[in-house]
């Protein structure tokens, strides 16, 4: 694997792709041929169905994919940050339970962390689990939820024991979203889209053989997942068209190719972190200023901004770490890469990126992204807990004051 270049990697997808891709399969089968080709998260190992690839091999899969004008793997918390994490933490038949249907797109996951009382100090979290004989019984508030409204699973953190200190006393479960213990309240944000829920969980249930990591052991497993999302909103390469995974979504039985017609795409292929180099090109050549010098020197600053946070992930994967402040670093980035992004959105199309989608000539794209623009500072870790981090591992600065780390959690004062 090791001797693998991207070129070799390009030339057999690209070949694949010649054999398999097909506009008028459905989604659900497109997804299912992408899992079984091992094309639907290459940087998976192996035994979990991808390939073992590491973020620059990655990298020529996206970019061969979007290139291709084909649809890609399943988006979402999923593939994004459950299948990795129950790779690294879940055993083999949790792997194989859960991983097949993240891959073929079937099943949509959420991720149930944050509490209107635990944001930044995550491991404050006040959601209780207790054992009733061969199933857990979960009670408690999440807020924050990506996907929620969508999502057939959840990757939860609740507290298992109280007598423990706080980041010990967790644990990490695999719960069944449609059950009537569960709540989803949709947030409707300034955009007018409803992304992020709260949850309510009153007296859920979650089986013993769902806990990933071993009861107790939720902060480590927890901690993979938010290094696997910090690090992959650096991005990596050109992302191809995306569609919402899971039977809630109702894409599986459409048209695959229905999708690969931008007029088409809608909420699904935008996305919402920000707009990229080339979309910011095509944006200023609709708007007839892409010859101004202030607007390429801006798009030139941006991409090489994006490019050196590229390199950064790649020297870190290079290096074998995996849990430090790279992806801490990552998460900075992209937050300064969304609000670059909107700032030259505006530079580029002027008053019009102050108009709603059927008043604009760019179909809103600016506006949306003009009002999200604040929350990739706030989501995975605000941009100040990232500091801190960084400040606190690479910088060397004392950590912030506090208890002890072996304070039992019922001793220590409640939000």
């Amino acid at each position: 694997m090791s001797d693998l270049t991207a070129a070799d990697v390009r030339a057999e997808l690209d070949a694949w792709l010649d054999a398999n891709w097909d506009p008028d399969l459905t989604v659900a089968d497109w997804w299912k041929r992408l899992a079984e080709g091992r094309w639907s998260s290459p940087a998976m190992p192996t035994e979990a169905g991808g390939r073992g690839y590491g973020r620059d091999l990655m990298a020529a899969v996206s970019t061969g994919l979007a290139e291709a004008g084909v649809v890609g793997p399943p988006v979402g918390l999923g593939l994004m940050l459950a299948a990795p994490t129950i790779a690294v933490h879940g055993t083999p038949e949790q792997v194989d339970r859960y991983v097949p249907e993240i891959l073929d797109g079937t099943v949509a996951w959420c991720q149930l962390f944050s509490e209107p009382g635990a944001g930044s100090d995550l491991a404050g979290l006040q959601a209780r689990a207790e054992r009733d004989g061969d199933e857990w019984v979960v009670t408690g508030q999440k807020v924050w939820t990506s996907g929620g409204h969508l999502a057939q699973k959840g990757m939860l953190i609740a507290r298992t024991d109280t007598d423990a200190p706080k980041h010990q006393g967790i644990t990490y479960f695999a719960i069944d979203m449609e059950q009537p213990g569960i709540e989803v309240r949709p947030l409707r944000e300034m955009t007018g889209q409803a992304l992020f829920n709260e949850v309510f969980l009153d007296e859920a249930r979650v089986s013993h053989d769902a806990v990933i990591g071993g009861t107790g052991a939720g902060w480590a497993v927890a901690n993979t997942t938010l290094a696997v999302e910090r690090a992959s909103l650096g991005g990596a390469g050109r992302e191809p068209i995306s569609v919402a995974p899971g039977a809630l979504a109702g894409r599986l039985e459409r048209r695959v190719g229905d999708f690969t017609e931008r007029t088409n795409r809608g909420a699904d292929g935008e996305g919402g972190r920000g707009m990229g180099t080339n979309l910011l090109i095509d944006l200023a050549r609709r708007m007839g200023n892409s010859d101004d010098p202030v607007v390429r020197q801006e798009i030139t600053k941006l991409h090489i901004l994006n490019e050196v946070n590229r390199l950064n992930l790649l020297r870190a994967k290079a290096g074998g770490s995996r849990t430090g402040a790279e992806g801490n670093l990552a998460k900075l980035s992209m937050s300064e890469l969304v609000r670059r992004s909107r700032d030259i959105g505006n530079l580029i199309v002027g008053a019009d990126g102050m108009l709603a989608p059927d008043a604009s000539s760019t179909g809103g794209l600016v506006q949306g992204v003009t009002l999200f623009s604040p929350a990739p500072s706030i989501y995975g870790g605000t941009d100040q807990v990232q500091r801190n981090i960084i400040g606190e591992r690479v910088l060397g600065l004392p950590k912030e004051p506090g208890p002890s780390k072996e304070t039992p959690f019922r001793e220590l004062l409640q939000n």
